[in-house]
């Protein structure tokens, strides 16, 4: 019964003092793409990413029955940096739903623009509330329903001591008029927060990034609502002391029931299932760099393949340059493009499961090849335009006796096209997509099928895949030159593909755009298969991977390529925008689609 009361009173106490509305509650995944299409139009950097924000303590005064429940100690703060706008991931500040939605458009729209850093969080916002309101006039309306919603929200300044009245007051002075307050009255208690401007971006290494990123893929799974969460985070040491209170009796003389019953004792390398939970409940993670091997890195170690089994290395590799977005340089001779040739690629027929659909789209693609036409009204030619003659002899009855070309002449219609093909063969293609095909045999399977239906075309082409490990070796397979011909030895090197390591997708693309500037075709087409961002083990991650691959795009763009991006990651519209811009990719939902849809989009990008 005591259970059961104190169960019930906590419902109560928690729901009244509950300060949130769920039922007009508005998800970050719902406004996700509307915010970043505000976010980008109103002049964000497009390489910034939208995620949710950390939770923090903020430290402020709460309300009295805030404090009997033990709630409101926590609330999550919008912040930008180099990395992404940090929005909450559920905002219900609000009783109406609108409200809700148009507080995340003022966000991103207030973090728009580069207003500069000076030190002082409420300099800067109010700095940089002028510029959005005097640059988007529009947006006044609803900034001031904003400003009388979280006002009415705020604790009253009569229920204040004095010290944090007069900063209340200068806080609602600078949201009423935006640069009238040149500062906080002095106080010890820090302000209640102001979700109507950006906070200080919490310091998270990337380290920290990578464990949130591992905890939230564990078993003890993502949160219930899917919503993604984030954390601050802090690099620390790892401590020296290892086993706790140090033992001044015997445990093992000590008897329980635990003796005589079986249970799973778990082991030290066992993977905890409640990490996950346990992290959503800490306010910071740390993160230490611990010297010793467990057995997941033998795991992991365990999937690349011994230099026995390895491809072949061709040459000694190129140097190539690589974009750091950093310091907005290019580093020559950064990265060495290594060539590479399958151990095992014995000539091999066009596999049986193809020949069908390759036939038909070789009678598809037949129209496109070159064949003679006949021009009429030519000066001479080998027989006579009868229609150019009845013209003639209309024209003589009218009194014209101006004569045109009388003749019919045969012109060849010939495709000034080349394309080459770059595939994606990192280990990410190595995933499953059904219980019969893995990524990389969808991708061998496009292939194949693309060469079959440029071969009915006469266009020249070529083949390429590329992986990578680390920047001083970017893996080049060459299943096809544009030299060469199409036949079974093409099209075994094509089935000797194989899941490789990662993504370094810039060099992968200079080299690309490097052959095919030298045919001489009128249209030049580089498509890229691709099932993922760039990253590799280095810094090529995140936003220095994506920069790389944008910048190489553009070179590409200007040598006189159209460079185009064909994908299976389902969340590449968040990303490919930016490296191809809006019409330069297209996502393909279902993978297994791939290899029916790439001859067919060919025919599209080419105009034909």
């Amino acid at each position: 019964m005591e259970e059961y009361v104190g169960e019930l009173w906590h419902k109560l106490v928690t729901g009244a003092a509950e300060r949130e509305y769920p039922q007009a509650a508005v998800a970050l995944n719902q406004m996700e793409k509307t915010i970043g299409v505000m976010f980008r139009a109103l002049g964000g950097d497009s390489g910034l990413a939208i995620g949710a924000a950390a939770e923090a303590r903020h430290g402020a005064r709460r309300r009295w029955l805030q404090r009997i429940a033990g709630s409101g100690e926590k609330t999550t703060q919008a912040s930008l940096d180099d990395h992404g706008l940090h929005l909450p991931p559920r905002i219900a500040l609000f009783a109406d739903e609108a409200l809700n939605r148009d507080l995340y458009l003022w966000l991103a729209a207030l973090a728009a623009h580069d207003m500069g850093s000076s030190g002082d969080w409420l300099l800067d916002n109010q700095r940089a509330t002028v510029i959005t309101l005097a640059l988007w006039p529009g947006l006044e309306a609803r900034y001031r329903r904003l400003v009388e919603a979280c006002i009415a929200q705020r604790l009253p300044l009569e229920r204040l001591p004095r010290t944090e009245a007069a900063r209340e007051a200068a806080i609602r002075a600078a949201l009423h008029e935006p640069g009238s307050v040149a500062a906080l009255p002095p106080g010890k208690r820090p302000v209640q927060p102001v979700p109507l401007w950006l906070y200080a971006s919490p310091n998270a290494t990337r380290k920290a990034r990578a464990l949130q990123h591992q905890e939230a893929g564990g078993d003890g799974g993502p949160p219930e609502d899917g919503e993604r969460k984030r954390h601050r985070a802090e690099q620390t040491d790892m401590p020296e002391q290892k086993h706790g209170m140090l033992m001044i009796f015997r445990a093992e003389s000590l008897l329980s029931w635990a003796e005589y019953v079986k249970v799973n004792r778990s082991l030290d390398d066992d993977e905890d299932p409640s990490a996950s939970r346990a992290a959503e409940n800490m306010d910071q993670l740390s993160v230490a760099q611990d010297g010793e091997r467990v057995a997941s890195k033998l795991r992991f170690d365990l999937d690349l393949p011994p230099a026995g089994e390895d491809d072949q290395l061709v040459g000694e590799g190129l140097p190539l340059p690589e974009w750091d977005y950093r310091t907005q340089q290019l580093r020559p001779d950064y990265c060495r493009l290594q060539y590479m040739a399958a151990r095992q690629a014995e000539p091999t027929p066009l596999p049986e499961r193809l020949r069908r659909p390759a036939q038909r789209l070789r009678g598809q693609f037949a129209a496109l090849a070159p064949q003679r036409r006949w021009l009429k009204g030519q000066p001479d030619g080998p027989e006579q335009d009868i229609d150019a003659f009845v013209r003639l002899h209309a024209d003589r009855q009218a009194g014209h006796t101006e004569a045109a070309g009388l003749y019919l002449a045969q012109a060849q219609r010939e495709r000034d096209l080349s394309c080459l093909v770059l595939a994606d063969l990192s280990l990410s293609t190595d995933a499953w997509i059904s219980n019969e095909q893995r990524v990389v045999d969808v991708v061998r399977d496009s292939l194949m099928l693309f060469a079959e239906a440029l071969g009915a075309t006469g266009d020249r082409f070529a083949l390429y895949g590329f992986s990578s490990l680390k920047r001083g070796q970017v893996r080049f397979h060459e299943m096809k030159s544009f030299a060469a011909r199409y036949d079974d030895a093409a099209r075994g090197r094509i089935a000797a593909i194989r899941p490789g390591y990662y993504t370094r997708m810039g060099a992968a693309i200079r080299q690309s755009t490097k052959l095919l500037e030298k045919e001489p075709a009128g249209q030049r087409l580089l498509l890229i298969l691709s099932d993922g961002k760039p990253h590799d083990l280095d810094l090529y991650e995140g936003r220095y991977g994506v920069e790389d691959t944008r910048m190489a795009v553009s070179e590409a763009r200007r040598a006189g390529l159209k460079p185009f991006c064909v994908t299976i990651d389902r969340e590449g519209a968040a990303y490919l925008p930016h490296l191809f811009g809006p019409a330069g990719y297209t996502v393909v939902r279902k993978p297994e689609e791939l290899p029916k849809r790439l001859p067919l989009l060919y025919a599209q990008l080419t105009g034909r």
